[in-house]
């Protein structure tokens, strides 16, 4: 009977609404299911709709705190925002607080609802209850807009010379969003705000130096009118410090210890740049620092701020050296989260106290082992920045160590900057040559094309050396043909100096075992790297050119046939490059007269500049993905014969930090050519042989193209001689010839760099040569800002008679995208303009640099010309 009537009751007062908030709570948590909860909510809302629209006083305030409890749920609560506004209105403080709640919570700077609470705050601004007074300043601060701030600016100011620390405590907060939301008001509050730093109330304080905080940021030139409170501060500080025990204000033994990291903070500012106000304070951080406990977080947190206030003003020397060894005590922590923060403040601080950060060498070594990836990361970056002339032997080798083990996400950052701290503080070039050998075998697969560069450039100019490292090389290729850095760098230098290898004969490794060298061991090698499971087209690259070179090199008539036949046996590979290299070779020889000219040994490579990426996680540059890279342009096949490039090397190394992103504009169908005409075009040959396709391309080049050009002027007797980039279309006629026909060269192209000029109007000047100028137009995209529009204007003077045959193409930063619409018309009368539009997306809005190429006819006469243009000027789009 009693489970019935408790049934019955149950279902009764289901349908009835609940008049209560806590009813409401109590059905919610009832609810076993998300259905259950919406299908309550949704009753509930519905009654308290029905219960607005009646306009009933008597359940409003109940109603407004049932539709806060449905909002904080996550259900639509926008319904009651006018409800809210009504309670504000009414005399009774418990319905002003729930209707201010209402308002931070259901409204913000954007609702359009707002204008109608300004007149409601202003009104309560000026009530005589403190209480109520705070409740308005407690909302404004928290969803003042612009307007409402520019309105109620002078009540606030007014409030600030408030005799109740209550409400100048609020009202400080609320100047701060004012001074946050309107900058150009903080003139009003500058008065009020010196006298709530004389404030004995710890509350009026901290709000009054946030609000002086926050001056200081927004406008700097407040710092010199605040500057006279620096004494008055260090004094507030000093009584914090020596000031006993305080119930009110004691945090597990440290007195205020936010009013504490709040003066530090502004006094960092107050004295920065600042000999006098630096030399006031140098006693009282001095004393924090010392009698402040680190065994507590509290403790922790005012010595972390007293530390960067020490570094961030003109402080002593000795003071310097107290806050790095507290950033040492604090690598000896437990806890992670101080152990970072003393990781990234020493790095910011290293430049300043080299030698005190020094001395916790040790320990932050340490660090390189922790569990915590954050950790590591941050203890490797000051690792590196400690490495100096001194230290660089201990460093390096614990680094290797860490190589050996890290992280793949480290790798390619640790050996470009294993790199960099070899190349810079090397005791002698041996040391710099087994550190880089041992990189290699670490860590082969993650080294940069730039490092892979340098290496070959020392070893190229270390003559004495050049028979340790290639024995050095050779063994470690015998033993790992995994790393493919190593393996890229061991045929190149095999291939060089492949004669000094043989040539010293067998050699001991280490642990007293023998190497054995001949002629056919070393092809041997190079075929089973060939045949190895690791190899891909770029390897197969290297190793067909290096058995080129060996050709040359080595004198045992076996090898010379073993040579020839993996060769031939490539001729008719899957893969064009290297099947094209195949062919190349081989017919190289036949021309026994100019092969040895051509495949004699390198020159010193220009050095290359080697720059650091940020993001350590970022393997795009790596050589482990060299696999997947486009194939090199065909002027590089000469090249990479010779030694200088690689198979994918960019055609002008000029550009380094812009990598090349070919893009062809309207191509004209091109016609087959001949192997031997790729070789003379790359002369730069009279015939009106046809210029090659460029394919884009980004792996490692031992030395920069310009660097042969002094080699190709020696085997030509041609001082001018300089490569040719590549064009996009080639002339209707194709002669054909031969090798022998590289005797009769005529004078190559020549290469423009232009800087901005000209007006916005007319477009800047990028070329200008033979009658023929262009103009680049740029304008931003309407619909997109990441996009730009550049109109690429063919102006003819006609002082040469017609151009035709033209042909423009350009290259942007790897960062950016480019796309080129067909041109108006590839022949360009005296006296007229002919256009071509490209698009150019640059999400990064990184600075737009173009490298161009232009190629076209005057009088029957081939031009083909190379330029660069960037940046533009910065109102030019």
């Amino acid at each position: 009977m009693m489970k019935n009537i408790n049934k019955i009751s149950q279902e009764i007062l289901a349908k009835l609404p609940l008049f209560r908030l806590k009813d409401l709570i109590k059905a919610v948590r009832a609810c076993k299911t998300a259905a259950e909860e919406r299908a309550v909510i949704q009753k509930e809302s519905a009654n308290i709709r029905t219960a607005f629209k009646n306009e009933n006083p008597d359940t409003r305030h109940t109603n407004v705190a049932k539709l806060l409890y449905i909002h904080m749920l996550g259900y639509p609560a926008h319904f009651g925002q006018m409800e809210c506004l009504k309670l504000v209105a009414s005399p009774k403080y418990a319905d002003k607080r729930l209707g201010y709640l209402g308002i931070m919570l259901l409204i913000d700077e954007k609702t359009e609802v707002l204008t109608l609470v300004t007149n409601s705050l202003k009104n309560d601004l000026n009530h005589s209850n403190m209480y109520i007074v705070g409740l308005a300043l407690c909302t404004m601060g928290n969803i003042s807009s612009s307007e409402m701030a520019r309105d109620l600016c002078s009540e606030v100011e007014k409030l600030l010379g408030s005799s109740n620390t209550y409400i100048r405590k609020k009202a400080a907060l609320c100047a701060l969003r004012i001074i946050r939301r309107v900058p150009e008001l903080h003139e009003n509050f500058i008065s009020r705000s010196k006298s709530l730093l004389n404030d004995r109330s710890h509350g009026v304080l901290i709000t009054g130096i946030t609000l002086v905080t926050e001056m200081c940021y927004q406008y700097p030139e407040n710092v010199n009118v605040f500057r006279k409170a620096v004494p008055l501060l260090v004094r507030h500080l000093k009584n914090l410090t020596s000031a006993g025990f305080s119930p009110e204000h004691d945090v597990t033994g440290v007195t205020d210890p936010f009013l504490q990291v709040k003066i530090l903070r502004l006094l960092r500012i107050l004295a920065k740049n600042d000999k006098e106000a630096s030399e006031s304070m140098n006693d009282i951080l001095a004393q924090v620092a010392t009698n402040t406990e680190s065994t507590k977080n509290v403790g922790n947190s005012i010595l972390y701020e007293t530390v960067l206030t020490i570094m961030d003003i003109q402080s002593e020397a000795g003071l310097r050296v107290l806050a790095v060894n507290i950033l040492g005590k604090f690598l000896s922590n437990r806890d992670n989260n101080i152990r970072y923060v003393a990781l990234e403040t020493l790095n910011k601080t290293v430049g300043i106290e080299t030698q005190a950060v020094q001395r916790h060498r040790n320990i932050i070594l340490d660090c390189l082992r922790d569990g915590d990836i954050s950790i590591r990361r941050r203890a490797l970056e000051l690792s590196f920045a400690l490495i100096n002339e001194g230290n660089v032997r201990v460093l390096t080798r614990e680094l290797l160590a860490f190589l050996e083990v890290a992280d793949t996400e480290f790798k390619q950052s640790m050996t470009t900057k294993i790199s960099l701290a070899a190349e810079r503080f090397a005791p002698n070039q041996r040391w710099h040559i087994d550190t880089m050998l041992r990189m290699l075998k670490l860590a082969g697969n993650h080294v940069r094309e730039e490092v892979l560069a340098g290496f070959i450039r020392l070893v190229a100019q270390t003559s004495d050396l050049q028979q340790y490292t290639v024995q050095k090389l050779y063994a470690a290729l015998k033993h790992d043909i995994s790393q493919e850095g190593l393996v890229l760098a061991s045929v190149w230098v095999i291939g060089e100096y492949g004669d000094v290898l043989v040539s010293s004969g067998n050699f001991d490794e280490e642990e007293g075992v023998t190497i054995e060298v001949s002629d056919l061991a070393v092809v041997g090698l190079l075929n089973s790297i060939l045949l190895g499971p690791y190899a891909n087209q770029v390897t197969r690259e290297y190793v067909m050119t290096a058995l080129m070179k060996l050709t040359s090199r080595l004198s045992d008539g076996a090898a010379q046939n073993k040579i020839r036949e993996l060769l031939s046996e490539y001729s008719n590979s899957m893969e064009v490059e290297i099947q094209q290299r195949a062919v190349e070779y081989t017919n190289l020889f036949s021309y026994d007269s100019i092969r040895p000219a051509v495949l004699e040994r390198m020159p010193v490579p220009e050095a290359r500049t080697i720059i650091q990426t940020t993001d350590s996680s970022d393997e795009s540059g790596s050589m482990h993905a060299s696999s997947s890279k486009a194939g090199p342009s065909d002027q590089d096949l000469l090249l990479d014969l010779m030694g200088v490039g690689t198979a994918s090397s960019n055609v002008s190394n000029d550009v380094s930090d812009m990598p090349a992103s070919p893009v062809t504009a309207t191509p004209a169908p091109a016609q087959k050519q001949s192997n031997v005409d790729l070789l003379a075009d790359l002369f730069g040959s009279s015939s009106p042989a046809q210029s090659i396709p460029s394919q884009p391309a980004a792996a490692a080049a031992p030395a920069k193209p310009t660097s042969n050009n002094d080699l190709l002027a020696d085997l030509l007797g041609d001082s001018s001689s300089t490569p040719v980039a590549s064009s996009p279309t080639v002339n209707s006629s194709t002669s054909s010839f031969g090798l022998d026909s590289l005797a009769g060269l005529s004078s190559p192209t020549t290469q423009n760099t232009s800087s901005p000029s000209s007006s916005p109007a007319s477009g800047y000047e990028a070329y200008t040569k033979n009658g023929l100028t262009i103009r680049l137009l740029p304008s931003r995209d309407r619909s997109n800002p990441a996009i730009i529009n550049i109109q690429a204007l063919f102006s003819n003077n006609g002082s040469q008679g017609v151009v035709s045959q033209l042909q423009f193409q350009a290259a942007v930063p790897k960062s950016q995208r480019l796309q080129m619409n067909a041109a108006s018309s590839h022949e360009v009368q005296p006296n007229t303009t002919e256009k071509q539009l490209m698009r150019i997306n640059n999400p990064q809005n990184t600075t737009v640099k173009l490298r161009l190429r232009i190629s076209y006819e005057i009088n029957g006469e081939k031009k083909d010309d190379i330029a660069q243009y960037g940046p533009f000027p910065e109102d030019a789009f």
